[in-house]
């Protein structure tokens, strides 16, 4: 990938995160905007039954204000002479005068046969005197003798109005006339419509009878029966009006669609009249409340979100300071690891090197410790064959110099196997020598051998000589030859370490433990001083006067014992002087093993 495919993949993966977002957003808003829409919604249908509730009473009190007055106006005693033909001009008067007090449209008196004959209005351009009103429900009604009550629209005056009607009886109760009063109900409507809301009644064949809104007047809720439209006719209950059907739709038990409007329907019964008093609600402040809700909702949504990216990118830059700061820390740290590599590469050539030099130098240093192991090891039977020849020359017994003859061929056999041993000095090992065959030897046969080798030196020393070996056999597998030359070794290094002491006391001590053969060398010279055994064992390490020794007996010693599977080891004794000890495995549990 080039860097210039990286910001159109940046754009790109960013495009789509937008649009993710998006879908996020649209399909939380779903349900925010519904569930704000179910709440204002029930929000408003409370307060539209409310509203009903409130305009229902006022639509019954203002029917029922005058509801006694016809009552009263039949018992009238001018209304019962008027109904008989008497006084009729003088009551027109009278009811003028409680129309004009009680705000009643209208109030007049109708014989038998439904002609007015007395009436409030009586000196109006329009008035009810004279009009013949014997078709209406309400007088037939009342002429029977019951109270007759009846919305219609005026047969004079075509304004609608709500008309209650009882008889005037006579002295025996028989119907002579009807008194009847009209409620003008253009004032309640006035006021609906003044209060920006929109109600209206319907009567019980579904006629709008009283509306907010003009144009729903006398518009039918459902389909009226021919049958019916012509009894309404008949009474001419709503005069020419056609009593088309309203537009509207019903969605639901509280939705409807009414000339393109969608409202929310909230209805409540006026029981006396039969009528349904209906109030609407418009659903479009619903949508926009609920709107507003998600808009308020995303608002806070996008503040804490960009709150929250603002954080984000806060942590982000200070992580990124951060890791530019380790990036700088690292970068300098393999610069400086590249230095070291480097420098350590360096040191490794030039260790190398050093290795190079060093092989040649050990290898020097082994043929300087070869030569000097020659010299040491040829030592013992030189100086023991200086003796027998010392002593042979003041000898004159034959036998005597055959025995001093067989010794010095024993002495000869000696440095010549030392030569054959030494030759693989540098390989640890028997297999090199013809006569390095391991065998079963006894640890005391191998102290006799060197004692053989060592009496003179003892006696000249003035060594007080103690064994302590058991009446068996110690066997162990190893090489007679080369064990001798470790006890002559650690004998020679005893009676050289008593020299200087008072008391010089060897102590030879062969025994088992353990099934292991311990052959240990004990003297009462000045001990191990502060040397360790390991110090010891180095190759030209000596505590003898310069010139007295090479520093090479326990280093030869160790290594012959190591090639028997044994070890060597030393320590001060507490009365003074040193003891080493050589411990083998017993030959039995090494052929077990």
């Amino acid at each position: 990938m080039s860097s210039s495919d990286i910001p159109i993949n940046l754009g790109a993966f960013r495009r789509r995160w937008i649009v993710i977002l998006v879908i996020v957003a649209i399909l939380s808003a779903i349900p925010l905007f519904a569930l704000a829409y179910v709440y204002f919604t029930n929000e408003e249908l409370q307060r539209a039954q409310n509203r009903v509730s409130l305009y229902r009473s006022t639509l019954i009190n203002a029917l029922e204000r005058f509801q006694h007055l016809p009552f009263v106006l039949a018992r009238d005693t001018h209304v019962l002479k008027a109904a008989r033909g008497e006084d009729r001009a003088a009551l027109s008067v009278r009811l003028s005068r409680f129309a004009a007090q009680t705000d009643l449209e209208a109030i007049y008196l109708m014989d038998r046969s439904g002609l007015t004959v007395s009436a409030s209005n009586y000196d109006a351009p329009i008035t009810f005197l004279n009009q013949n009103y014997g078709f209406r429900p309400y007088f037939r009604k009342a002429l029977a003798g019951q109270r007759g009550e009846f919305f219609g629209i005026g047969a004079t005056t075509s304004l609608p109005g709500f008309f209650i009607a009882e008889p005037v009886r006579d002295e025996i109760g028989t119907p002579v006339g009807v008194i009847a009063i009209k409620l003008g109900l253009s004032n309640l409507e006035k006021s609906w419509k003044d209060g920006g809301e929109f109600v209206f009644a319907s009567n019980a064949d579904g006629v709008v009878v009283l509306s907010s809104e003009a144009s729903w007047r006398y518009h039918t809720l459902t389909d009226i029966s021919s049958g019916r439209r012509a009894a309404i006719q008949a009474n001419r209950q709503f005069g020419v009006e056609p009593l088309s059907t309203l537009n509207w739709t019903v969605k639901g038990a509280s939705s409807i669609v009414l000339d393109g409007t969608h409202y929310l329907h909230v209805t409540t019964s006026v029981p006396k009249l039969g009528w349904t008093l209906h109030f609407l609600a418009e659903e479009g402040p619903i949508w926009q409340r609920s709107m507003v809700v998600v808009i308020v909702v995303a608002i806070i949504a996008s503040v804490l979100l960009t709150i929250a990216l603002f954080f984000r990118s806060e942590r982000i830059r200070i992580a990124l300071q951060a890791s530019q700061a380790d990036s700088r820390q690292l970068r300098a740290i393999n610069a400086k690891l590249a230095t070291e590599i480097e420098e350590r590469r360096m040191a490794e050539q030039r260790l190398e090197r050093a290795r190079s030099e060093l092989a040649r130098a050990s290898k020097l240093a082994a043929l300087g410790q070869l030569s000097a192991s020659v010299t040491h090891e040829l030592g013992q039977p030189i100086a023991a064959m200086r003796n027998y020849l010392a002593a042979a020359e003041f000898d004159d017994d034959p036998n005597g110099r055959q025995d001093r003859l067989n010794r010095l061929n024993g002495l000869v056999t000696r440095i010549e196997s030392i030569f054959n041993q030494l030759k693989f000095f540098a390989k640890p090992g028997f297999s090199g020598a013809a006569d390095a065959r391991l065998e079963e030897v006894d640890l005391r046969a191998i102290w006799t051998g060197a004692r053989e080798l060592l009496e003179t030196d003892i006696e000249n020393a003035g060594v007080e000589l103690t064994l302590s070996q058991p009446e068996q056999p110690v066997l162990v597998r190893g090489n007679h030859l080369r064990l001798e030359q470790v006890l002559i070794n650690l004998v020679r290094n005893a009676i050289a370490a008593m020299e200087t002491a008072k008391k010089r006391a060897l102590q030879i001590n062969i025994d088992t433990q353990n099934n292991r053969a311990i052959l240990s060398v004990a003297d009462s010279g000045q001990g191990l001083g502060n040397y360790s055994l390991e110090q010891l064992q180095e190759p030209f390490l000596t505590t003898r006067a310069s010139g007295e020794g090479m520093g090479l007996g326990l280093a030869i010693s160790t290594e012959i014992i190591k090639e028997h599977d044994g070890r060597l080891t030393a320590e001060t004794r507490p009365d003074g002087g040193a003891v080493f000890a050589i411990d083998l495995p017993l030959a039995a549990e090494k052929e077990a093993a």
